[in-house]
């Protein structure tokens, strides 16, 4: 294998993205920390920066670490059973949303793990089995159970993470040479599994509503007692499922092709929530205008470049299957975001990879990215 050979568009690629969501960070945040928290104007952006110390390392870490030396039972299976069993704490501990494992004044959400985690592990699981991959006892079976449970106790409060990870997964497994019956079959369950985590819960059934019918004149005849209504009620603290993409697209179309300029944004001004994490490529939009949230979206792209490239010129299975389980994890969140912002999809709270406020989630991605690097540093 040639060593350190280190990808430097991809590398610098993400260094930028890193440095530009810090600032976005404070510049969607300050006014926030002030009127809603009564904090001081720079508190996202201390927390952030923390994170930010303890990330960085880990990044590098993988990236200097031989990729090969991950291709082990106990990386695979050990990352992801830990990630199973601090999620499933989640769901007990934290009653509200099953999301968060709060100690002090900082939490980790172990869904955002659960990225790096699966990916380390299909890319073991995929590169093992080889053309044994369509068996169902031996390697079906093993795997629809461990992924099963991951998703069953991530989707209960994060489904747009489950979604994530189901895609990757679903992608890797096809790649590697899934049958079309199979694949027919996972798409089949996924479908009943997403819909029956919608209708579990009243304010999942209110976005997908307001996003197919925002006027509810389809609702009203076909749902005349209105029974869908209060269901949606039950669980909202909103009539208007539609408020926070309607201030997303005002929050852009306001930036025009400039931007209004840097920390001059109107809607972080308590019009749209939650500006600093789901909704922060709005602001983008809105203070760099068309430029900056183009930038944004090629920064991506060149990560979905150099990453699928990666999976042609990685030295084994297991590196390419590492590559693509990174290239698709980032790239599908990052522009299920984006899509979500511009109200092209339903709303969804899915941050995007290193721009959104939210230490988790950067964590997870710069390990995510810190294994695409090792791969980079391993090929020709």
């Amino acid at each position: 294998m040639t060593h350190r050979r280190t990808d430097r568009v991809l590398f610098y690629t993400i260094l930028a993205l890193i440095f530009f969501g810090v600032i976005m960070v404070f510049s969607s945040s300050s006014a926030v920390a002030e009127t809603r928290y009564r904090m001081e104007m720079t508190h996202f952006l201390k927390w952030q920066l923390i994170w930010l110390a303890i990330s960085v390392p880990v990044l590098m870490f993988f990236k200097r670490l031989n990729y090969a030396k991950l291709q082990t039972a106990q990386w695979a299976f050990g990352a992801l059973g830990l990630v199973v069993f601090l999620q499933v704490i989640a769901v007990f501990v934290d009653r509200g949303t099953h999301r968060w494992i709060r100690f002090g004044g900082a939490g980790i959400q172990p869904s955002e793990l659960a990225k790096p985690a699966l990916i380390l592990f299909l890319a073991y699981f995929v590169s093992w089995k080889g053309r044994t991959i369509n068996n169902a006892r031996y390697s079906l079976a093993p795997a629809g159970l461990v992924l099963g449970l991951l998703f069953l106790s991530i989707g209960i409060g994060d489904l747009g993470t489950a979604l994530v990870l189901a895609l990757t997964a679903g992608i890797l497994f096809f790649v590697a040479g899934l049958s079309w019956r199979m694949v027919g079959t996972a798409g089949l369950l996924l479908a009943v599994a997403g819909t029956a985590f919608v209708l579990s819960k009243g304010y999942r059934v209110g976005r997908i509503v307001g996003f197919v019918d925002p006027e509810f004149t389809i609702l009203d005849r076909i749902d005349p007692g209105e029974h869908v209504k209060n269901y949606i009620r039950q669980s909202s603290n909103t009539g208007d499922y539609g408020y926070q993409a309607r201030q997303a697209k005002i929050a852009i179309g306001s930036g025009g092709v400039l931007g209004m300029g840097l920390m001059q944004s109107h809607q972080k001004l308590m019009f749209l929530p939650e500006a600093q994490t789901d909704c922060i490529y709005a602001i983008v939009g809105e203070e760099l205008g068309l430029w900056g949230a183009t930038g944004v979206l090629m920064g991506f792209v060149v990560i979905l470049w150099r990453g699928t490239r990666l999976y042609f010129v990685a030295p084994d299975d297991f590196g390419r299957y590492l590559a693509l389980g990174v290239t698709v994890a980032i790239t599908v969140q990052a522009f299920i975001n984006m899509t979500m912002v511009l109200d092209m999809i339903p709303t969804k709270g899915i941050p995007l990879p290193m721009i959104s406020y939210g230490g988790s989630s950067l964590l997870s991605t710069l390990v995510s990215l810190g294994m695409l690097l090792s791969v980079s540093e391993q090929s020709e």
